[in-house]
């Protein structure tokens, strides 16, 4: 129990201080590397000497570890810019490429700087040359392709993991917005309204008690089934509306009025399935209605685009928002990557344009 212990205060004291430029994966490969790059780089610059030497060992090991860092440094800011450059997972050999090229270079040019660094500290027992050039070169043209490839596989596994994440949170927003929308289309309140009306009518008249508990039974089966699909034609929705109206209109009576004008070319035209029931719900929500002055609900096409809209007579107590109305509509075309609604208000009415679509 002691070991594993003194392991994880060692991992959490290691990556409290571990520097913003570098993700986790990066920072404790590099900390890794140090035991074997930094002996094999001291080798190549002071030779034998250094692991002969105290002194030797000691300063050079100080210096060492500061051009690991720096070299490590601007090796991370090359290798990242040439993934801006080339983000994409198609980009994958070209991205390889520049980045061993480019560290290449760096590499190149970090080798006569730390020579020259070295050549200026006591104690280290190095001269600066040329013909010593030629070992750290060699020694560079190894690393920094296992520099570049370490990075390179990294970023991959970061994409993967981003994509896995996003597709693990897209998968239960899903789930959720199923679940909001059975909850929003198995409405409790409407169903106990539409019982209501039902009991009433049963005394008054039956066979039009019958004809709206079938009208229900199908409002609620389009309801469910709609679950299933991405997008349905207009004229399924039409059809829909227009028995779902018949409903509404034995609660409200003449204080409701639906008013389509649909151009028969737009009839085949796809959107959200229950788009066109979530905003009457959402105009009958939040207005007010009377016979004498009745909300008056249109829905007409506009070249390829679908126009609701309702008389502007707020109710002067305050409504508290659930789960359906404008939001969820935007959402459902939102999450299918289409143009989004647009609403607007004026002084007398309320407006929502909708994208009429091709099948997806």
């Amino acid at each position: 129990m002691i070991l594993p212990s003194l392991l994880h205060r060692f991992a959490r004291f290691v990556e409290r201080y571990r520097p913003a430029l570098f993700s986790r994966i990066e920072w404790w490969f590099h900390l890794a590397s140090m035991p074997v790059m930094l002996p094999i780089g001291a080798y190549f610059i002071m030779g034998e000497r250094y692991f002969l030497d105290p002194i030797t060992f000691t300063v050079g090991t100080i210096v060492n570890v500061f051009v690991y860092w720096y070299t490590v440094l601007l090796f991370t800011l090359a290798v990242r810019w040439v993934i801006r450059q080339f983000p994409l997972i198609q980009h994958a050999g070209i991205r390889l490429v520049s980045m061993l090229l480019l560290v290449g270079l760096i590499m190149a040019a970090t080798a006569v700087l730390d020579l020259w660094l070295f050549s200026l500290v006591p104690g280290t027992g190095v001269r600066f040359s040329w013909d010593a050039l030629v070992p750290l070169w060699l020694f560079g043209s190894v690393a920094s392709p296992i520099f570049c490839l370490a990075l390179g596989m990294f970023y991959v596994y970061s994409q993967w993991h981003d994509r896995q994440t996003e597709n693990e949170q897209l998968k239960r927003e899903a789930i959720q917005q199923q679940y909001d929308a059975l909850k929003d289309r198995v409405n409790p309140h409407f169903l106990f309204n539409s019982l209501n009306s039902v009991s009433s009518l049963i005394g008054e008249d039956t066979a039009q008690a019958e004809r709206f508990v079938d009208q229900l039974s199908m409002v609620y089966r389009y309801m469910l089934r709609a679950n299933t699909q991405a997008l349905v034609p207009l004229e399924e929705e039409l059809n829909f509306l227009e028995i779902y109206a018949d409903l509404l209109g034995v609660r409200y009576g003449s204080s409701l009025r639906l008013m389509p004008c649909i151009s028969p070319d737009c009839r085949q035209g796809q959107l959200p399935p229950l788009t066109l029931q979530t905003l009457i719900d959402n105009a009958i929500k939040y207005n007010s209605m009377t016979p004498v002055r009745p909300l008056i609900i249109d829905i007409k096409t506009q070249a390829d685009r679908l126009l609701i809209s309702n008389t502007l007579q707020r109710k002067t107590i305050r409504v508290a928002s659930g789960s359906a109305g404008l939001s969820t509509v935007i959402l459902n075309y939102r999450r299918l990557n289409l143009p989004e609604p647009i609403a607007e208000e004026t002084s007398t009415q309320f407006i929502v344009s909708l994208p009429l679509l091709t099948e997806l």
